[in-house]
Formats: C-alpha cells, structure tokens, sequence
C-alpha cells in the first residue's frame, strides 16, 4: 500500500488548480480542432499524443507496471474516462454551443458526490453540498447565458454531453482506489493507453483527416495531449489520492469560469454580465466547497490541535 501523506500539504491543492486551468483550455482547443477532425479521429490523436508523453515520463522516472490490484480501476477509467469520455464530449461539443456543453457536463461532480459516497463512503459534510449547489447554479447561469436561450441546441449533442458526465464520474470514482495501489504516473499512463486501444477502431480515420488538416488543428490536438491529458490527468490523479473523490469533483466547478475567460481571450467572444454572475458563482462554489479542508490544513502545518467542536 502507496503512502498517501503529502510533504508539502499545498502540492495537492496547487495540483487541483492546475488541473482546472488546463481542462478549461481542452474546451477552447476541442472546438478549435473539431472542424478537422472528427469526434473519434480527435479522441485517439489526443490519446497517443498524452500516452507518448507520459511513456517518456514513465521511463525517465523508471516506473514499472502497476501492481495487479490496481489493474481493475485502471482498465475501468482508462475505458469509461480516457476512451468513452473524450469521444462522446467531442461529439457533444460539435452539436451543441459551448454554454449547454459546460452546463450538462458539469452534472457531472454531483454524480462523482453520489457514487463516492455510495461506493467509496466519501462523507459529504453540509460546506461541500452548499459549496456544489452554489456552483451548479453558476454553471446553469452560464450554460443559460451562452446558449441563446437552449432553442438551436441539438438533442443528440445534449445526450452525448450528458454521457460524457456519466463516463467522467463513473471514471473518477474507479480511479479512486487504484491510486491507493499505484502512483498517479501509473495511474494515469496506463489508464490513457487503454483509453488509446478503445479507440483505435478510429485510426483510419485518423489517417485520413491529418493528410487533409491544417497544421493548426493538428497542433490543437497534440497540445490536448500533452498537456490536458498528459499533464493534467496526472496532477488530478496525484491530488484525487490525497483527499476524496467528491471534493475533488466540485474543483472542476471552476472550469465553466475559466471557460468564458479564456473563450473571451482565445476567440473574441465577449460575455455578457449573466455570463460573468454564473462565472463568480461557479468560483463562489468551489471556495466554499474546499474552505473547510484548507483550513484543516492551515492547522495540521501549523501544528495546532484540532478544535473539538465547530459549529
């Protein structure tokens, strides 16, 4: 069994933000790339992309196989998170506005909430529920927002969005006790190359839409894999073995903020003041939802006692 305990008890709260800069610019680069290539193509370009970045990593650092206990959870995120996930947002993303894909996606934290504590026995204490509630309603105000009132969105992109939140909570929660076996290298390496097997049946496909590319969307996709996938996936992992899955999932609230910023910067789409309220709101959340484990931390780096009560 892998220690869990942190040297520096920051690195996992820096590692989550990390990762929910980066899973904001996969939004941006996915809509970018998606006009060359299509749902499934993308999906295993980014794949081999994040899988050769993290075999070098793996090799430099000289990480072996993981330990065959930690093979179930890993087959099951590699399959539900790095394969079904990634094809079914690329699908959904072509289909609906990026507003209605953030607000469907992002059901997704509250089934990670629902299945940790089923599954895991995450607790879930009254600031993490408040902080999820307050962020899911600023995730609604910007889907509302940016969706033009939700009448030009497609019902099958909808459903596909909503797959994909499924497969990402199914994911996170199967992750989970394989990174009390493996490190998050492991983890997440290993989980991306069966997400690459998945789908190869896209590899002709692949082909034949990087003969005909420009070399712009190419480059999307290659940064989707290095650095959403790879970088990312494994900071997510190494901070997701250091607290429970639910409050893990209400990090990711933040990225419909960071969404509209980077969309305003990248593309020239300015928000309106709804979508700005939704953005302070999904941010408002996630403060409130990891408040009280900062502060527990602040204290145990400290070395103060814990108080016996708080109310």
């Amino acid at each position: 069994m892998m220690s869990n305990a942190p040297r520096h008890p920051w690195l996992p709260a820096a590692a989550a933000s990390l990762t929910v800069v980066l899973w904001a610019s996969a939004f941006v680069a996915i809509r970018s790339a998606g006009d060359a290539y299509s749902p499934g193509a993308l999906a295993l370009g980014r794949l081999l992309s994040g899988a050769l970045t993290l075999g070098v990593l793996c090799v430099v650092r000289r990480e072996g196989l993981p330990p065959r206990s930690a093979w179930r959870g890993i087959a099951l995120s590699g399959v539900l998170w790095f394969g079904f996930y990634m094809v079914a947002l690329n699908w959904g993303e072509q289909r609906v506005d990026a507003g209605t894909a953030a607000l469907v996606v992002n059901v997704g934290p509250l089934l990670i909430a629902l299945l940790g504590a089923r599954l895991l026995g995450d607790p879930m204490p009254p600031r993490l529920l408040a902080g999820m509630a307050v962020s899911f309603a600023g995730a609604v105000t910007v889907g509302l927002s940016m969706s033009g009132g939700g009448g030009a969105a497609s019902l099958l992109g909808v459903v596909a969005c909503l797959l994909a939140a499924v497969a990402y909570a199914a994911g996170v929660v199967s992750q989970k006790p394989a990174l009390g076996q493996a490190s998050a290298l492991q983890v997440t390496t290993f989980g991306c190359l069966v997400g690459a097997v998945v789908c190869l049946p896209f590899a002709g496909r692949l082909v034949t839409e990087a003969a005909h590319a420009p070399v712009s969307a190419t480059l999307d996709m290659v940064y989707l894999g290095v650095f959403p996938t790879a970088l990312a996936f494994t900071t997510w992992a190494y901070a997701l073995a250091r607290t429970t899955a639910s409050r893990m999932g209400a990090t990711t609230y933040a990225v419909p903020a960071l969404v509209v910023l980077m969309s305003w910067l990248a593309l020239g789409e300015v928000p309106g003041a709804l979508t700005l309220v939704g953005g302070v709101l999904c941010l408002a959340g996630v403060a409130v939802s990891r408040s009280r484990a900062a502060g527990r931390s602040r204290r145990a780096a400290a070395g103060e006692p814990r108080p016996e009560k708080v109310r």
